[in-house]
């Protein structure tokens, strides 16, 4: 029997632990200090499974692995993963199954990565010449330009994905791709936000922190530019 932690409140369990100020994995190694490498925490209406060692942790993903091979149901994956129809994020199942071996066989396999390193290689080329060109427009008299890497890696990520898929990319400062980066930087935000009805889901119809608005706004985002 795996020991449930200490402190759990009627309704919300120990969420109130996770609103402090502690970051949570040094929270939860403190309380592994005190409930062991494994246990029990409540979150919301959801128990929830936390192990910290490196034995359960090969327990769980190697031994019983199909017993945690599902994703948790989430607001996110709703709204922005199709209706739990997006690969990345769909439950474990028949049809996550299915999709898997379509994209082992068609997008994943050996094959399939020797014809798209061609493009990688490319857009690496291509980002590089970017920076070169920037540099021959904005030296001044010291002959240094600064660079912004953490969206030149961005530019980089955005079209090696958006060429894979569709054959094009973004030239920098291009509208459709200034979109569809911020489209995704909102997704991926969103993706890993607490969303408080997830825990207890009849909080949905007050839509505590607008998430689902901001969701559906996203998901038309990211729509409009795929569609285009």
């Amino acid at each position: 029997m795996v020991p449930e932690a200490t402190g759990s409140w009627p309704i919300i369990g120990h969420l109130h632990l996770l609103a402090g100020s502690q970051v949570t994995h040094k929270l939860l190694g403190s309380m592994a200090d005190k409930f062991g490498p494994i246990f029990t925490i409540k979150l919301g209406v959801h128990r929830v499974l936390v192990v910290s060692s490196s034995e359960m942790a090969k327990e769980c993903l190697t031994t019983n692995d199909r017993v945690f091979a599902s994703r948790p149901k989430a607001m996110a994956t709703e709204l922005m993963g199709y209706n739990y129809a997006s690969f990345g994020l769909a439950p474990y199942g028949a049809y996550w199954r299915q999709i898997r071996k379509i994209v082992v066989l068609e997008l994943a396999s050996q094959h399939c990565l020797q014809m798209l390193a061609d493009i990688q290689v490319s857009e690496v080329k291509s980002s590089i010449i970017d920076i070169y060109r920037s540099w021959e427009r904005n030296k001044v008299s010291s002959e240094m330009v600064m660079v912004d890497m953490k969206q030149w890696f961005g530019n980089l990520i955005v079209n090696m994905v958006v060429r894979m898929m569709f054959g094009n990319h973004f030239t920098p400062g291009e509208q459709n791709g200034d979109q569809f980066q911020k489209a995704i930087k909102r997704f991926l935000v969103l993706l890993g936000a607490f969303v408080p009805s997830d825990a207890i889901p009849w909080l949905r119809w007050f839509d505590l922190g607008g998430y689902e608005k901001k969701m559906k706004k996203t998901a038309k985002e990211v729509d409009v530019v795929f569609n285009g």
